[in-house]
Formats: C-alpha cells, sequence, structure tokens
C-alpha cells in the first residue's frame, strides 16, 4: 500500500506490504458539530467555571493576551479576531490591548512571522510583543523553587488572557493552560528549574495530576491570575475541532480528557519499526520541535528496533544549547550522563534523543545534509522508501510496522494484555 504522511509543507510518499502494517495511528473516531470560528464563538458562550469573557473585562482595563509563537500549530489568526470583538464588546479599546508571543526558549520572531500568526488586520490594529527575558518581573518561588519571573507587560496588565492549542506532550503531560506562562513569558532561569523535573518517572506524556513538572507549572498562578483562558483541539489538519473556555484549570482539563478520547490511540503491541512523521509544518521546522515526535513514537517501537522520523528541520536543530549538546558530545550516552549530573535548558532535548537512542535506532529522513545527521547520532536518509529498505536489511522482512503520520499529535498505547 502507498502511505503519504507529512513533511514541510508538503508530503513524502512511500509504500510497506500489507502484512507487515501492525497499525496506522490515526486520530480515534469523534463526531464534531461545529469547528473553526464557530466552535471558538461557542466555548465563548458556553465558559467552564468561569463568566463570560465580555464580564471578565471591563472599559478602561489593559488586557495582555498571551498566544503561542511560530513553533506552535495554534490558530491564533482565528482566534484572535474573535477574542478581539469580545474584549471590544465589553468596552476594551484596541489601545488597552497587547498580543504577547510566548517564546519560552524561543528565538524571536520576524516581523513577516507576526503578520502570518496573528493576521495583517489584527497585526495592524493591535500592540504584539515577543518575549524580552531581559524585562520580566520577579513575584517569588514556588514550592518547588523555581522563581516566577515573567514577562513585565503580561505582569501589569489589570487582566491576563491565555490562548494554546491542547496536545500530549513528552514532559508536561499536555501543552495548554498555564504553560502559556510558564514556560511561554518566563525567564531562561525559570524554565530551567521547572523542565529539570523532567527526569522524574511521573513527568510524561499523557500525565496531568500527578505530574510533579505540571502541578509547578499550575501554581504560578497562585502569584499571578489568568483571568480567561482559551485552548483549542487540533485535528491532524490543524483545523480547530473543539475549543475549551473559561476557568485556566478546570477549562484545560476538559480539553485535555477530549484529546485523550481523540489521540490516545491503541496499538496491540510494540513494533519494530515505527515510521513517524513530526506532523509537517511548523512542527517539523527543525530538529528541537520535531524531537516530540520522536518521544511519542518511543512508546510503540520495540528495544532495537528502528524508527524512521520524517522531518524537514529546514532550520536545523534550532536551539542554541541543544546544538552545543548534540554537535559537541563524542557519544549519544555522554549526554545523558550530563542531564543526570547537571540539567541544562536545551541539553534535555538532547539528553531525551539520546535516551530513545539506548532502545532503538533513528533513521531520520530530512534536508539537513548527511554527515551533519551522522554527527548527531542519527543515519540519514533522503526518503522513506530507502530508510525502510535498511531496516529491513537489519530486521528481516517479517516485521511488524507501526505508521504515525501524526506524531507530534497522537499517543501510542499498548495494550495492557501484551
Amino acid at each position: 500500500m502507498e502511505i503519504s504522511v507529512g513533511y514541510g509543507k508538503g508530503d513524502l510518499k512511500f509504500t510497506i506490504e500489507d502484512q507487515n502494517l501492525l497499525a496506522n495511528l490515526i486520530p480515534n473516531k469523534i463526531e464534531i458539530d461545529i469547528s473553526g470560528k464557530e466552535e471558538v464563538r461557542r466555548a465563548l458562550m458556553e465558559p467552564i467555571s468561569s463568566k463570560p469573557l465580555r464580564e471578565v473585562v471591563a472599559a478602561g482595563e489593559k488586557v495582555a493576551i498571551v498566544t503561542s509563537d511560530i513553533t506552535r500549530p495554534m490558530p491564533s489568526k482565528i482566534v484572535l479576531p474573535v477574542i478581539i470583538e469580545e474584549l471590544n464588546a465589553a468596552g476594551v479599546q484596541d489601545g488597552d490591548i497587547t498580543i504577547v508571543f510566548a517564546l519560552g526558549s524561543h528565538r524571536k520572531h520576524t516581523q513577516d512571522e507576526m503578520i502570518y500568526l496573528v493576521g495583517e488586520s489584527v497585526y495592524n490594529r493591535i500592540k504584539c510583543l515577543d518575549l524580552d527575558v531581559k524585562d520580566c518581573v520577579h513575584l517569588g518561588n514556588t514550592s518547588y523553587g523555581t522563581p516566577v519571573s515573567l514577562y513585565r507587560p503580561v505582569v501589569e496588565a489589570d487582566k491576563r488572557i491565555c490562548l494554546g492549542n491542547i496536545e500530549f506532550h513528552y514532559f508536561a503531560g499536555y501543552s495548554g493552560g498555564a504553560k502559556a506562562l510558564m514556560p511561554g513569558v518566563a525567564t531562561r532561569d525559570a524554565i530551567q528549574v521547572n523542565h529539570g523535573m523532567m527526569v522524574l518517572d511521573e513527568a510524561k506524556a499523557g500525565e496531568l495530576n500527578s505530574n510533579p513538572l505540571r502541578r509547578d507549572i499550575d501554581e504560578v498562578t497562585s502569584f499571578i491570575s489568568i483571568d480567561f483562558l482559551l485552548n483549542v483541539v487540533l485535528s491532524e489538519k490543524k483545523e480547530i475541532i473543539k475549543a475549551f473556555a473559561g476557568h485556566h484549570k478546570l477549562a484545560h482539563e476538559a480539553g485535555c480528557r477530549f484529546l485523550d478520547r481523540l489521540y490516545k490511540v491503541d496499538i496491540p503491541r510494540q513494533a519494530d519499526i515505527v515510521v513517524v512523521s513530526a506532523g509537517g509544518y511548523p512542527k517539523d521546522i527543525n530538529v528541537y520541535q520535531a524531537q516530540k515526535a520522536l518521544d511519542n513514537a518511543k512508546h510503540a517501537v520495540k528495544p532495537g528496533g528502528i524508527i524512521i522520523l520524517a522531518a524537514s528541520c529546514k532550520e536545523g536543530l534550532g536551539e542554541g544549547v541543544f546544538e552545543k549538546w548534540m554537535v559537541n558530545s563524542e557519544t549519544s550516552k555522554e549526554m545523558i550522563f550530563r542531564i543526570r549530573e547537571k540539567f541544562e535548558l536545551g541539553g534535555h532535548k538532547a539528553a531525551a534523543i539520546a535516551m530513545i537512542l539506548e532502545k532503538a535506532r533513528i533513521f531520520l529522513v530530512s534536508d539537513l545534509d548527511d554527515e551533519f545527521v551522522r554527527s548527531i547520532f542519527l543515519e540519514p536518509f533522503s526518503n522513506i522508501n530507502d530508510a525502510l529498505n535498511t531496516a529491513y536489511e537489519s530486521l528481516g522482512r517479517n516485521v511488524d510496522i507501526v505508521i504515525m503520520p501524526f506524531g507530534g499529535s497522537t499517543l501510542p498505547n499498548v495494550s495492557q494484555s501484551t
């Protein structure tokens, strides 16, 4: 059979024999009544444990809207006009609204990227700012020791609205919710303390209430309020299929429960080979982002198996510290030892890749130079069919294969009977 998976702004095709296919992990079927902008409007009219947005804000108040950066598929240009419409209806003027991009530890945007994210009409009307870590306010420390040091325009606003999309996150459990503040508009030092908990067993994909790293994130709201939340769940085509609005924690939890129903996908057993796509642009913009798909794929592969990752990575590795760890380490094992001795933000993703390499080989189909790919402990290929043929040479033809076309979104769930 011929299969197509997302790659950059296009796709890649490959073929496998029917008898080798163990599972093709597509989202579970759920009936969707409305979608897109109309679903956002519905959620705003039916907020969870909160007054409607237009009753939360008042004329004359300064409002900060925190939304995702270019590395996230959050469709801000669809959501923001509806949010701003509600704010205007409450008497909030355009000049009192600021949109803040939650960069976390990511690079700043170009002007064209900001316009792409919010749409030209919104960009021309509303002030748009990137996080500036040099202009943050320290509010105290969480019970986990994380400094709550956040971007001044967000702290000094009268009201804060947080936007985001919900998907599985390999150590925060899920994206969305208070992640807009921590790490979204936090200092690098703050992020480093919080993310240092990724080495704990409970800090894993699909884990929420018992996840100490996520509890630390949520504790930030005891220092600074999120006055209204709007999170969305996207289809595999990155379209809004469900929106959750209202209380920052309860609306987020409702979104996480819906995500489980949609994207936790059962497989009968682990496979010899997993072919995974990060999901295309922007999820495969660089290796730093594509790593999330790898981390989901590790749950589907047998020890000693092979993961074939299809990710364009046109922007290279994608983060400075991550690049230093990947390029300067003599072995992948060295990165695991280093992260256990001393956590370093950026290095955490390098160590995560190294831990997967302890379980399986990683073949990378990308736009990166072959020698460079080898230098970061991965095996380079120009297309998926060539990668599959090499995998067959290593493991034989009588193998199980799992396909993950939406690796950044779907979480394999191995049947308990195996």
